[in-house]
């Protein structure tokens, strides 16, 4: 049997599809997440979709998968009766879904289905707002659509095209055949390129302000944005729901008694975050990398917090981000704690290095974490004097293409130039 449906809170209203999530629990999965947790998420995840009316939700336990339909027959059809009685349109299944399992279960339940890659995809296609996101979202969505367009879906019983995954056939269409979609990418990667080439320029501009930039990272919903509007006092968009947050926020700060800073606001990060949004992304992930501090955000009141920091820190990884960036954690949410289990957290976090607790909300903690940023970064900008012979000329010109240079004088054997740099801005002359 499956578990009882997860009762969903409607009072938001209805909205445009009725939609049901389904998680799978794969008990032969060795890397099978707590079921309760990763079904709320799933809930979560659907609900950042203004175009979907979740009704409900269910954890559908599992001894192994169907090859060709996920789930066995008995399960098949007790979902499909579940689906009538309930008039769903859109069944949401929290896991990887093959385009021919994906194929038969819809025609089962006479239902439209997305797995967690397709319904993350459509997600950022709502909330991409620069035109990078815009062109990474459509390409990412391709590359997905190509094997369910091409392997599962040349009989065009459901014609997909664009992001329509959740509006009705034939929204968008596009031709089911791989020539077309390799074709539209190649235009959206020439509109690409340009963009690329704009942002690099702007990158480059900033390159030259000898401000230090700390970056806001952490699994989504965490409250980065709310933080940065409090620091800030900016108006990102800061709600509580997932992916609130797409596209790199950047403003400038002055921090008390401590230097003036860059601080920018990155996407949040998801466990099993498609790989091609990774890429989609790198804009906002760009940042995280030029960083001189990275301020890793957690919701420290969530139940999965600690899995949640292992999300983040294996996706840092595999950025590359630089080992010698100083992270500092900063458990937000603490007042959604009851007293009885603040303290301890509070009382932990002090003994611990590079832990603070805060409250982006109410403010708890905020001035120790700016002292803390200010203290971590004293010194980042600093002056230094040095010789250059007049065959470092490549040398000469790099420090004035990124506006280091404060004074020169030219000598018998060549310049004495005093620059004012970051460690980061050294590390790269002496690279050169």
């Amino acid at each position: 049997m499956s578990k009882a449906p997860f009762q969903i809170d409607e009072t938001e209203g209805p909205r445009v599809t009725r939609a049901w999530v389904l998680h799978p629990d794969i008990r032969s999965d060795p890397d099978r997440r707590d079921p309760e947790p990763a079904l709320a998420e799933a809930v979560s995840l659907a609900r950042a979709l203004p175009a979907l009316d979740v009704v409900g939700a269910q954890i559908v336990p599992l001894r192994s998968v169907d090859a060709g339909k996920l789930f066995g027959k008995g399960k098949i059809e007790e979902i499909r009766a579940l689906m009538e009685k309930e008039e769903i349109e859109l069944v949401l299944v929290d896991g990887p879904v093959s385009p021919v399992q994906q194929r038969n279960l819809e025609k089962a339940w006479k239902v439209k289905l997305l797995d967690r890659t397709g319904l993350i995809l459509e997600i950022f296609s709502d909330r991409a707002a620069t035109r990078e996101g815009v062109l990474q979202v459509e390409m990412a969505a391709l590359n997905y659509q190509r094997t369910r367009l091409v392997r599962a879906w040349t009989h065009l019983e459901r014609q997909r095209g664009g992001l329509g995954f959740v509006g009705g056939p034939g929204e968008t269409q596009i031709e089911a055949d791989r020539r077309a979609i390799d074709e539209q990418l190649v235009r959206l990667r020439r509109q690409l390129d340009k963009v690329v080439k704009t942002r690099a320029l702007h990158r480059a501009a900033r390159a030259k302000v000898p401000y230090p930039i700390v970056a806001l990272v952490g699994y989504t919903n965490a409250g980065k944005s709310t933080l940065f509007n409090r620091l800030t006092g900016a108006e990102v968009l800061a709600k509580d729901m997932l992916f609130a947050t797409l596209d790199p926020t950047m403003r400038s700060l002055t921090l008390p008694d401590g230097p003036e800073i860059i601080l920018s606001d990155t996407v949040g990060f998801i466990s099993d975050l498609p790989t091609e949004l990774v890429a989609a992304f790198r804009a906002t992930l760009e940042e995280v990398l030029a960083a001189d501090l990275v301020l890793h955000v957690r919701d420290i009141s969530h139940a999965e917090t600690d899995e949640q920091k292992r999300d983040v820190m294996e996706i840092l990884a595999s950025l590359g981000v630089a080992e010698e960036t100083r992270i500092i954690e900063v458990w937000n949410k603490i007042d959604l704690m009851p007293p009885e289990a603040a303290d301890p957290i509070r009382a932990r976090a002090e003994r611990e290095e590079d832990v603070l607790v805060i409250s982006a909300i109410e403010g708890e903690g905020l001035k120790a974490l700016q002292a803390t940023v200010a203290e971590a970064l004293q010194g980042t900008v600093r002056q230094s004097d040095l010789k250059l012979s007049f065959a470092e000329g490549r040398k000469r010109a790099w420090l004035f293409d990124q506006d280091l240079v404060q004074r020169e004088r030219q000598t018998d054997e060549g310049f004495e130039i005093t620059v004012r740099w970051t460690a980061k801005q050294e590390a790269q002359y002496q690279r050169l």
